[in-house]
C-alpha cells in the first residue's frame, strides 16, 4: 500500500510539472500587466523581423552557434546565442533531449543549467529556444507570442532558423539530438 502512494505522489507531480510545458491554463497576470508592471518581456531589445508570419520573430544571433536539432528524421536547424545559458548547453553538445509536443511548444524537462537574472523575461517569441528556469525546461516555441507575456521564468538562448511549420507540423515525443552544424 505504501508502494501504491508513493507511486501515486510521484506521478501526481511529475504531470503537474509536465503542466508548465505549453500549457494553456489561465494566469493571473496578463500581457500587457507583464510590461506595465516592470517585468522584461521577450521582445525588450530583440532584433525582430515582423513582415513573413512563416518565419521566426526573432532574427538569429550574428556570428551566433549554428545547430541542428534532429527530430527522428527532421532537422530543424537553429542559432544559440552567447547568453551564459547557451554556452552551458553548446558545451554539452551533442546532447540529447526529451521532448513533448504542447500546443504552442516542444518542451521537457533538462539539466539545471546556469543563468543570469538580468536575461529572465516573460513570453517568448515565436521561433524561440528558450530555458524556463522555474522547472528547469528546454523549449523551442513556435505559437502564441501575442499571448505568452502571462508565462515568466524565461531566458533566451536561440531561434530556430526554419519555417514554424517545419516543427509546428510535428507531433508526440521524441528524443532529440543536438548537435553543431558543421
Amino acid at each position: 500500500m505504501k508502494r501504491i502512494r508513493v507511486l501515486s505522489v510521484f506521478l501526481i507531480s511529475a504531470a503537474m510539472l509536465l503542466a508548465g510545458c505549453g500549457s494553456s491554463g489561465s494566469s493571473s497576470e496578463s500581457s500587457s500587466s507583464s510590461a506595465v508592471s516592470g517585468h522584461s518581456v521577450a521582445k525588450d531589445g530583440a532584433d525582430m523581423q515582423t513582415e513573413d508570419k512563416t518565419m521566426p520573430t526573432r532574427k538569429p544571433m550574428e556570428g551566433g552557434t549554428k545547430i541542428n536539432m534532429y527530430f527522428g528524421d527532421k532537422v530543424i536547424p537553429g542559432v544559440l546565442n552567447d547568453s551564459q545559458t547557451a554556452k552551458a548547453l553548446i558545451a554539452k553538445l551533442p546532447y540529447t533531449q526529451k521532448v513533448h509536443r504542447y500546443s504552442h511548444d516542444f518542451c521537457g524537462v533538462t539539466e539545471d543549467l546556469p543563468y543570469s537574472k538580468d536575461e529572465e523575461h516573460y513570453g517568448w517569441l515565436n521561433g524561440d529556444i528558450d530555458y524556463a528556469t522555474d522547472a528547469p525546461y528546454f523549449t523551442i516555441l513556435f505559437e502564441d507570442e501575442d499571448v505568452s507575456e502571462k508565462y515568466g521564468n524565461q531566458v533566451n538562448i536561440g531561434v530556430i532558423t526554419c519555417p514554424l511549420k517545419d516543427i509546428s507540423s510535428l507531433e508526440g515525443d521524441f528524443e532529440v539530438r543536438i548537435e553543431l552544424a558543421q
